[in-house]
Order: C-alpha cells, then sequence, then structure tokens
C-alpha cells in the first residue's frame, strides 16, 4: 500500500497499517475484490444518476433547505459541546464551511455558495469513483421521478429479462 498511496496522505496510510495490525493482510489483499471483472455474489448494482444539471439544480435546493432549517445553529450548537467535533466531522461539507465563516471566515452569502461548490464537487468525485465499477446499471432518473415510479421501472426491467 506504501508504494500506492501518496506519502502525504497520512489519512490512507494510518488505516493501511490499521488494517494490517487487525487482520495480519495488507490492505491491497482485502481491495481485490473491487478490481475482479465478475462480482463475488451473483447480483445486480444499479446506480441511479441525475443529469448534471438536475443534480446541481438539486444540490442548490438542498443547500437553501440546510440553511432554512438551521444549519448554522447547529453547528454553533455542536462546537459549544464540551466534547469537540471530530477531525471528519469538521471536514464534512457543510459543516467545514459554516465553521470557517463562524471563526470570522466569508459573509454568510459566499458561505452558502461554497458549500454548493463544494457539494457540486462531491458529486464530481464520486461519479468519477463510480466509474471504475464496470457492472452498474445506470438507471437515469428525471425531475419528478417518484420513488415509486423508478422502482416500478427497475422491477419491470428485470422481471421482463431485459438486464444486461
Amino acid at each position: 500500500a506504501a508504494g500506492r498511496i501518496h506519502r502525504n496522505d497520512l489519512r490512507r496510510l494510518v488505516r493501511a497499517l490499521e488494517v494490517y495490525e487487525l487482520t495480519g493482510k495488507p490492505i491491497s489483499a482485502l481491495q481485490e475484490q473491487w478490481d475482479r471483472e465478475r462480482p463475488r455474489y451473483d447480483c445486480h448494482f444499479l446506480g441511479l444518476r441525475w443529469t448534471k444539471e438536475d443534480l446541481h439544480l438539486r444540490i442548490k435546493e438542498r443547500v437553501l433547505r440546510m440553511m432554512d432549517k438551521g444549519l448554522v445553529d447547529e453547528v454553533k450548537s455542536l462546537l459549544a459541546l464540551d466534547r469537540p467535533l471530530s477531525t471528519a466531522a469538521r471536514q464534512a461539507v457543510g459543516y467545514a464551511e459554516v465553521i470557517d465563516h463562524l471563526q470570522s471566515g466569508p459573509d454568510l452569502a459566499q458561505t452558502v455558495e461554497a458549500i454548493k461548490i463544494n457539494t457540486r464537487q462531491l458529486a464530481k468525485a464520486q461519479r468519477t469513483w463510480f466509474k471504475r465499477f464496470r457492472t452498474i446499471e445506470w438507471i437515469d432518473l428525471t425531475v419528478g421521478a417518484t420513488v415509486t415510479a423508478v422502482a416500478d421501472s427497475v422491477i419491470e426491467r428485470f422481471a421482463n429479462g431485459q438486464e444486461t
């Protein structure tokens, strides 16, 4: 793992060492399952996919809802607790930007924009990561699609033997 992981990526290096200490196996041996062409089990992997435009609109609306529902007050109350937030929580999209804002960082409007931008960047990184999984069957979502309609289309697709 040390040969694959950048020497400055302390989180992944520590995780690789933890895995080895707990299992006696290098983390790379446990990650081989993701490199196989065929899945270990007889199953189908389905992914739900929005168009980039629809996803960006949903992110914008979600960030505004989070702000309306009190994200800033939530972060303030978490920071006021006796037990501090973990490093991972402090780095989470939304929390990180609000913490910066509360510590004399950008104004609230800039903070909201930063959350939107960072959420879009996270979504892009997730899309890129999922490209590694060539066996995922993607289901393209449309605005207004209900959970029931999507589930029905998936059931119909597999019930009629249309799976690829």
